[in-house]
């Protein structure tokens, strides 16, 4: 058996909806019902076929060749397997992910990994706004699981954060962190905007800096170097990779105390 694929004949008009191509929903389904799959979002009723060649017969793994910034909801509340993508994904990317994985090559478009239970989401490019974070009505975003962006990310990432790890390699929009419940958020490069706002629990990790930072932090002084090193060790040896704060001296911040927060806030002395 071989991996099923889906290689991209030209770009489409519209805006798909890719959430039925998930393993659990194509499992057991033959070429003629996978192709005749509706996933367009107009009166036009585009399907499977009309977008792409499909080959392979294997749902637990599914290869996306040929993305696009209208390819949306790749993923969505899949509970296993793989999905790869090569190139670019639309908006919400991973969406309620519970297990499996999902990699993408290019970039990603806005609320990637939003409301993510489990699993593994990797964007090699830049990612939207609100990475992580809930659409509008929700109180909670990402509940687990773990986000890695190889890229820069949008506004508002980890807004609203429960559970699980998100990693930036890159710079972060403003706000990353704001409304955080729990959870841990890394960004390697420099925050924009104000991160942490109203946070109430969770870490936040800011490797290069920050723009600005909420006068209702405390100072907490020098972080202790013993534990960053065995998180940062904890983090090389997963998913995450290397991170710099293992062997970069950090300060301790408090709060939000706007909101009687517990979170903590770290960064370069």
């Amino acid at each position: 058996m071989t991996g099923l694929t889906f290689r991209k004949k030209a770009e489409p008009e519209e805006r798909l909806d890719l959430s039925p191509l998930v393993p659990a929903q194509l499992a057991g389904l033959s070429a003629a019902d996978i192709a005749g799959l509706k996933v367009g979002t107009s009166r036009l009723g585009v399907t499977v076929g009309d977008i792409f060649e499909v080959s392979g017969d294997d749902p637990a793994t599914i290869r996306f060749e040929g993305g696009s910034p209208r390819f949306d909801r790749i993923g969505e509340a899949m509970e296993a397997g793989e999905i790869f993508v090569q190139g670019d994904a639309g908006m919400r990317l991973g969406r309620m992910l519970k297990g499996g994985r999902i990699v993408v090559s290019g970039s990603a478009g806005d609320h990637a990994g939003s409301a993510m239970e489990g699993g593994v989401v990797r964007i090699a490019g830049n990612a939207g706004d609100r990475l992580g974070g809930p659409l509008a009505g929700e109180m909670m975003g990402q509940k687990g699981g773990t986000l890695i962006v190889g890229g820069n990310a949008g506004a508002r990432a980890g807004d609203r954060m429960r559970r699980g790890v998100i990693s930036i390699a890159g710079d972060a929009g403003p706000d990353a962190g704001s409304r955080m419940i729990a959870g841990t958020l890394i960004i390697q490069g420099r925050a924009a905007g104000t991160p942490g706002r109203l946070m109430k629990r969770g870490t936040l990790f800011l490797c290069g800096g920050v723009e600005h930072l909420a006068p209702t932090f405390l100072d907490n002084g020098p972080a202790d170097i013993l534990i960053l090193s065995v998180m940062s060790r904890t983090f090389a040896a997963g998913e995450v990779g290397s991170v710099p704060f293992g062997r970069q001296p950090m300060r301790r911040y408090g709060g939000d105390t706007a909101v009687l927060g517990l979170g903590e806030i770290f960064l370069p002395l």
